[in-house]
């Protein structure tokens, strides 16, 4: 074999080690990004239950203290006539 067609031989040899290395590198990094997404996806799920959770304890609280006090509402017809005459009238 002539030198010509060794170093040929030899640079497309590296060449192809290289784009192999290049392509199992770039699959590695995608499937940890999957993964990463699949951790951020949980992480919201339990933050949800979370604050649903604090809700429903919130909601039954509520439920509660309204059995035991008499809640009268704060709106009126009386402000909103107040608010809606002009000052002139």
């Amino acid at each position: 074999m002539s030198r010509a067609s060794k170093l040929t031989f030899a640079a497309t040899g590296l060449g192809t080690m290289g784009i192999i290395g290049f392509v199992h590198w770039a699959q590695e990094a995608d499937r940890a990004a999957m993964h990463r997404g699949v951790e951020r996806d949980m992480e919201k799920q339990r933050v949800r239950l979370e604050r649903q959770a604090d809700f429903e304890i919130q909601k039954a609280l509520e439920q509660e203290y309204l059995k035991l006090q008499t809640v009268h509402s704060t709106t009126g017809d009386s402000n909103t006539t107040n608010q809606n005459s002009s000052p002139g009238s």
